[in-house]
């Protein structure tokens, strides 16, 4: 089980194990916690611009988040359809249905209730000291983390956590072909130090090479969101040197698998 903040969230971090694992047979769930209502329309308007409707942004990230899972052959789907909270400077987090400002423990009763459903050996969520500071990535990492508490139920539980190699891979391999990058912006002292500190707990990392292809092909599937990006300028030979590997911290395991691990299931199988 994936337990992600918006819809196109379950591709960009989780779409290579998603369909990997689907393709063994293995059931999988992918709980959206938000309906993505401060995502953009096409023709990137944004939240608060004129004409942004954010009904209308719901029904179309729905839709594409409806796709992407069938791409990645996701056995379930499961909404819990709260308010989206905004970037971290957006003032859209006071909003008082929020996301962010559900109490943990109520979002977690729900999250409780699909484990208690589904019965997941293995959960997936975010690092909630990753240097992406989401409200919604903070708050579904949280709500994941309480419910498993709560449940005793999953075996084992895995932060994503992609490393920054892969960011710079990914713009050499596009100034290679010619794509005109915007300079990198400066990266303040706090956010290095987490990414550094997330790098350096990276225990998992998951072959995803043969998968790569669905992966971006249910990333972008999300279009309303990702129009006009980086997403549909890599080359396709650069696919699996950029996003070969989907990368984990291991958070809770009763297994006794040992690390690091090349599997969410080690310890699992039969």
């Amino acid at each position: 089980m994936a337990v992600h903040a918006h819809p196109d969230d379950e591709a960009s971090s989780t779409g290579g194990v998603l369909a990997r694992y689907a393709d063994e047979g293995i059931r999988t769930v992918v709980v959206t916690c938000t309906n993505g209502e401060l995502g953009d329309l096409p023709g990137g308007i944004k939240p608060d611009a004129e004409g942004h409707d954010e009904e209308l942004v719901v029904q179309m990230r729905l839709d594409e988040l409806a796709r992407a899972c069938g791409i990645l052959d996701v056995s379930h789907l499961e909404l819990l359809g709260y308010r989206d909270s905004g970037m971290a400077e957006w003032e859209h987090q006071g909003h008082s249905d929020a996301f962010c400002n559900v109490p943990v423990d109520e979002a977690a009763g729900r999250v409780a209730e699909l484990f208690e459903t589904y019965r997941p050996d293995v959960v997936v969520t975010y690092n909630e000291e990753s240097g992406y500071n989401h409200p919604d990535h903070i708050q579904a990492s949280r709500v994941t983390m309480a419910a498993a508490e709560r449940t005793q139920i999953p075996k084992k539980v895995y932060l994503t956590a992609m490393r920054g190699s892969r960011f710079a891979r990914m713009r050499e391999i596009l100034a290679e072909q010619g794509v005109e990058l915007p300079p990198m912006p400066p990266r303040p002292p706090e956010w290095v130090a987490k990414m550094e500190a997330q790098e350096a707990r990276i225990n998992a990392a998951v072959d995803i090479s043969s998968w790569v292809d669905r992966k971006l092909e249910a990333l972008r599937t999300h279009a309303s969101q990702i129009q006009d990006s980086f997403w549909g300028k890599i080359p396709t030979e650069a696919l699996a040197d950029i996003f070969g590997v989907e990368s984990f911290i291991r958070v809770h395991d009763t297994t006794g698998a040992p690390l690091p691990e090349d599997d969410l299931f080690a310890g699992l199988r039969q």
